[in-house]
Order: structure tokens, then C-alpha cells, then sequence
């Protein structure tokens, strides 16, 4: 193992002083020769490379090679090798391929040439071998095999996935199709729409049922004709159907309401919507057009602006009736109570019951008045102006209170309110609510404590509120609370309506138009009114005013 590479017997082919020896050295090739018994008597530094190792002369058998497979990978007898079998058959041996190991473990991919020497008398006195390292060259074939399969595998997957595409292609053009069928179908058979396609021009392209039937032409009749032909004269001239496929065209959608024209030249009152259609370029192609015929819609709209207004005249010549009742019933009953007043005043002597009936009538003149004045009242409350201003409800409520200093002063009553919003109203009528809310708080209270008032607001969202549609923005609450002889919470929803009075105890006056008043107001302001109550306990009056707006 330790001999000089260099070392070889002169009496081989190959001696370091020859001139073939100093040429085997300087080839890349790996070349080595031994004797007839196969021991090795000369290398090259290129053998010594390749097997990783430097042999001993005259010591190693066949090769200088750590150990030998075959390309199965199973180990090789190294009288097994083809230099072996070159010296021991005495042939050339090709055609072969060995795997050489060196002593680092690595390993080298190897085509040995071996070619017995024979000197002149036929005699074999050795062998020369060249090994060629072709491992660069395997590995070379094993990447390209792999590439090749990767290829293989890429290439059948490219084709099954362009299969099953073609077969989803396949599967979506027949959903398409049918898609479009049904589309086609369901246009076809609606009735309540008129659904057509128009060119760019605006001529009809296809028809429906509900075309036909809306408009009376038939597909055969109408096809290529404009559309402009479903408009009365007065609007072609105006030449409003163009108009519209413009506006379709710039902003993509036009819709108009308006009187149209069927074949047999009667009117419907047409409902239409055109719409743009664009290519993938986003230039205009065509348009759809849908039309409902909405001719008893409108007849029934209008025929309700009639009632209404019919119903707001009515109501403007009641409310000046009564106004005009009230007030003209005013100077007979003030006659009624001068008399009867001066009859009291003079009249020293009455019998008992001339007593009586003259203080009835007193007092039933008094509460005459009083329910002239509410009626008056009631009547005022019923107009609704849309004059409205910036009303501070603290100001409101300091001027009612101002109004009933006696009353507050007499019962003990403690009034505690609360910082109260500002909002759009008519002073007047809210004045006149505070008014009424206050004066029965006060009127009916509980005869075993001292009135306790609280006036108080915040505000509530529309969503929380049951009484109202429109459930966007929020309300002013504002709640007049009495620890009063309360009411029957079964009456919560008849305390509003005229005449309904709270209490029948004669010991509490009243005409039952307060609250109504209260109702009337709350609703010019676009609110509502809520009342609660625990019989003895007290009651609660809620107002809901919109925040937004006022």
C-alpha cells in the first residue's frame, strides 16, 4: 500500500524511463498493467485517482480497486473482474461496466478496456487495462431519465387535466345551453312583463307573451319596427324616446312612468326600465326594455288623492264649523250666565230648591264654557302649520308652570324637570300640551300625599319603537310623570279619543278633550303620545317627537 506509485518492474510494457511510460502518465485516462499471474506491476496517477487508493506492486491481484460491484450493486470476486477474466481466457474483454468503491465510501461508475499482452512467441506475459470514469455520464442518463419520466408524468397529467377540462367544458356549454334555454323559455312566458331586446337604434329585436299582451302586437307585427311606436304623438314629438335610450346609453339604466299606447290605440299607464347593453369591450350593443302595465295601480292612486283630498276638505269645513259653532255659542251662554249670576246676586229670598236648580244651572253653564273653550282649542289643534321654529321646551314648561304658581303653591306640589331638548314646533300648540299634561297631573292627584311632578327627556332609537314604520334615526322621549290617582291601564288606548274622560268621580271636573288635544298635537309634529299607569300609583305620559328633522 505504501510503494511509490511510480514503482514497476522494467521488464513490462510500461517503464517510468520509457517514452510510452512518461506518456501513460501525463493521460487523463486511468491505465494499469500486470503480469500473466495478475498482479499489478504498473499504474498511472490518473488509476491511483480514481480508485482512491495506491496499490503495491507486484502485490495487488487484477486491480487496484477497494472493493468491486457489478451495476446491480452486489459485490464482484475480484477473480471475477474483467481483467481477471482478460489474463484467465487470454481475450479482450468489452462491453462491461463495473462500479468501483473506494475506501471513503464514495463510488464511480466504470468501463474497464482489458487487453492480454503477448510477447513474439504468442506467449501471455500480462495485460494492459484503461478504465474510463463514466459515472458523470450515468448520472447524466439517470437526470435525464427522471427528467424524462417527470415529462412523462407531466405530459399525462397535462392530458388527463386537459380531458376532465374538455369534459367540464362539455358539462358547462350543455348547463349553458340549457340556461339559456330556460331564460329564453321564462322570458317567453312571462305575462305580466313586456320583455323585449332592441337595437342600438332602438328596433325591436325580440317579443314575449307579456309584450304581446300588454302592448296587443303580435311578434310577426312588431319585429324591426322602433319603439318610439308605443308612444303617444304629443311625447314623440317631444321626442322622448330617444331621449331615453340616451340616458340609457351615458348612464347605463333609464326608467320613466307614463301614459302608452296599444295596438288597438287605447292608453295604459306604463312602468320602463332601459338598460344598457355593452360588449366585452364596453361599447354599447343594444338595450333591453321591461314595461309593466301598471294602469290599475294608478287608478287606484289616484282615485285615493282624491279621497284624501276630499277627506282634508271635509275636515277643513268641519273644523270650521265647529269653530264657528263654538264661538257662536259663546254669547247665548255668556247671556245664560249673566242672568243667572244676577239672580243670585239680587234675589235675597229663594225657596231651598229654587236654590238648587239655580246653582245647577250655574254650574252647568260653567261646564258649558269650559267645553266650549276645549272644542275651540281642539279645533285650533287641528290646523297644522308648517311654519315651524326653534322651540326651548325649558322656556315652555317655566311658562305653564308660571300659569299654575297658585295651584303648586295650595297642594305642595314638588315639580322636578329636567334639561329638555330644543326642536322644530309650533310654541303655541306645545305650550298648550305642556298645559294639559300638568294641569291633570295636578288636578288628579292622590288625596293622602302631596303631588310630586317630573318632567324629564332623552332620546330612543327609532328601531326600539313599535309605533313607527320607519325605523331609521332617533326621538325625543319626553315624560310627564305624577305620583296621581292613576287610571285603569286597560283604558290606555280610549284616554285619547274625544270626550273620553280619565275618572268618572264628579270631585274631578273635566270635559274629555284634553288629551285629545295632547294626541292631535303630538301627530302635527309627526309623533306619538303613551300612557301608563298602576291604579293609585301614579301615571306616566310619553311624547315622541323625531329627532332628525326638527
Amino acid at each position: 500500500m505504501g510503494t511509490n506509485m511510480n514503482s514497476q518492474y522494467t521488464d513490462q510494457p510500461f517503464s517510468e524511463n520509457s517514452a510510452y511510460g512518461e506518456i501513460i502518465q501525463k493521460l487523463y485516462a486511468a491505465v494499469y498493467s500486470t503480469d500473466a499471474n495478475g498482479l499489478i506491476t504498473y499504474y498511472n496517477k490518473a488509476a491511483a485517482e480514481l480508485w482512491g487508493r495506491e496499490p503495491e506492486i507486484g502485490k495487488d491481484l487484477w486491480c487496484g480497486s477497494w472493493k468491486i460491484f457489478d451495476t446491480r450493486g452486489e459485490v464482484l470476486p475480484l477473480d471475477s473482474c474483467p481483467m481477471a477474466i482478460a489474463l484467465r481466457e487470454g481475450r479482450e474483454v468489452k462491453g462491461v461496466e463495473i462500479i468501483v468503491e473506494r475506501p471513503d465510501g464514495s463510488r464511480r461508475n466504470v468501463a474497464p478496456f482489458p487487453r492480454p499482452v503477448f510477447d513474439e512467441t504468442g506467449i501471455l506475459t500480462g495485460a494492459v487495462n484503461m478504465l474510463v470514469d463514466i459515472t458523470d455520464l450515468r448520472e447524466a442518463e439517470a437526470e435525464l431519465r427522471k427528467k424524462e419520466e417527470n415529462s412523462r408524468l407531466l405530459v399525462a397529467s397535462l392530458e388527463k387535466n386537459a380531458e376532465q377540462q374538455a369534459e367540464e367544458l362539455l358539462r358547462r356549454n350543455i348547463e349553458l345551453k340549457k340556461s339559456e334555454e330556460r331564460y329564453h323559455k321564462m322570458i317567453e312566458e312571462v305575462e305580466d312583463y313586456a320583455i323585449l331586446l332592441m337595437s342600438r337604434e332602438g328596433f325591436v329585436q325580440n317579443w314575449n307573451k307579456g309584450a304581446e299582451k300588454i302592448k296587443g302586437y303580435r311578434e310577426d307585427e312588431i319585429i324591426g319596427k322602433h319603439f318610439s311606436i308605443f308612444y303617444l304623438p304629443e311625447d314623440r314629438e317631444q321626442r322622448l324616446p330617444w331621449k331615453l335610450l340616451a340616458a340609457a346609453e351615458n348612464y347605463g339604466k333609464a326608467m320613466q312612468e307614463g301614459w302608452r299606447v296599444r295596438k288597438n290605440g287605447t292608453r295604459f299607464w306604463g312602468s320602463i326600465v332601459i338598460t344598457a347593453l355593452h360588449n366585452d369591450a364596453g361599447d354599447v350593443i343594444g338595450f333591453s326594455k321591461v314595461t309593466r302595465d301598471l294602469t290599475e295601480k294608478k287608478a287606484a292612486e289616484d282615485k285615493i288623492r282624491k279621497y284624501a283630498a276630499e277627506l282634508e276638505f271635509q275636515n277643513r269645513e268641519l273644523e270650521q264649523f265647529a269653530y264657528a259653532a263654538a264661538h257662536d255659542m259663546k254669547e247665548p251662554l255668556r247671556k245664560i250666565q249673566f242672568y243667572n249670576n244676577y239672580i243670585t246676586e239680587n234675589t235675597a229670598q229663594l225657596p231651598e230648591k229654587m236654590r238648587d236648580f239655580l246653582y245647577r244651572s250655574t254650574t252647568a253653564a260653567a261646564r258649558m264654557q269650559r267645553l266650549i273653550d276645549d272644542l275651540l282649542t281642539y279645533s285650533k289643534a287641528s290646523s297644522f302649520s308648517q311654519d315651524l321654529t326653534l322651540v326651548n321646551l325649558n322656556d315652555i314648561v317655566s311658562t305653564v308652570l308660571l300659569t299654575h304658581h297658585d295651584s303648586i303653591e295650595r297642594t305642595g306640589a314638588v315639580i322636578e324637570c329636567g334639561q329638555l331638548p330644543v326642536i322644530k314646533a309650533m310654541p303655541y300648540q306645545f305650550n298648550q300640551l305642556f298645559e294639559n299634561l300638568i294641569s291633570n297631573s295636578l288636578k288628579y292627584q292622590h288625596p293622602d300625599r302631596e303631588p310630586r311632578i317630573r318632567i324629564a327627556a332623552s332620546l330612543v332609537p327609532g328601531s326600539e319603537l313599535k309605533e313607527i314604520k320607519e325605523v331609521d334615526g332617533t326621538y325625543h322621549k319626553i315624560t310627564v310623570t305624577d305620583n296621581g290617582i292613576g287610571f285603569d291601564t286597560s283604558y290606555s288606548g280610549k284616554i285619547f279619543d274625544l270626550f273620553q274622560r280619565l275618572h268618572d268621580d264628579p270631585n274631578y271636573s273635566g270635559t274629555g278633550i284634553g288629551l285629545a288635544i295632547c294626541k292631535k298635537i303630538v301627530q302635527n309634529h309627526q309623533g306619538f303620545i303613551r300612557a301608563s299607569s298602576l291604579p293609585h300609583q301614579g301615571a306616566e305620559f310619553a311624547v315622541y317627537i323625531p329627532g332628525a328633522g326638527y
